[in-house]
């Protein structure tokens, strides 16, 4: 007769098997990576020689390489960003705090492919240093 110990580990042992079980179908595979890669690889740098109040940069177009418009600060300051949708106003959408030397950072979601907008940069205050940002949409 098998000790107490040795029927609990083999319980045990089956229990853990039965929980993982095997998917029925694999699930495709992605390349989280690859997919910001695609997208943030056509990105487009602005540059204003001194970072003022801020600024307008563009207009743009979206593409199919990204379903949102992100876009990274690479200055010494922080900023607000904000799209306009050139086609349907000159009012900004929801404001996106964007931290300095940030990373991407969404400020649109769900765009549709061939909108024109442009970004627009609130500093919090004057900044005689350059502001410098990249858009990848």
């Amino acid at each position: 007769m098998a000790s107490p110990v040795a029927r609990l580990a083999a319980t045990t042992a089956a229990l853990s098997l039965l929980a993982l079980g095997s998917p029925a179908q694999a699930a495709p595979e992605t390349n989280l990576f690859e997919s910001y890669a695609t997208c943030y690889g056509g990105a487009v740098r602005s540059y204003f020689q001194t970072g003022g109040w801020g600024g307008d940069a563009g207009p743009y177009r979206t593409s199919t390489r990204c379903k949102d418009i992100n876009v990274r600060n690479a200055s010494e300051f922080g900023v607000e960003a904000c799209v306009i949708f050139v086609d349907k106003t000159d009012k900004c959408n929801y404001r996106t705090y964007l931290p300095s030397k940030s990373g991407f950072i969404t400020v649109a979601t769900n765009v549709r492919d061939g909108v024109r907008f442009q970004v627009r940069f609130e500093t919090l205050r004057y900044e005689y240093e350059p502001l410098v940002a990249y858009h990848a949409y």
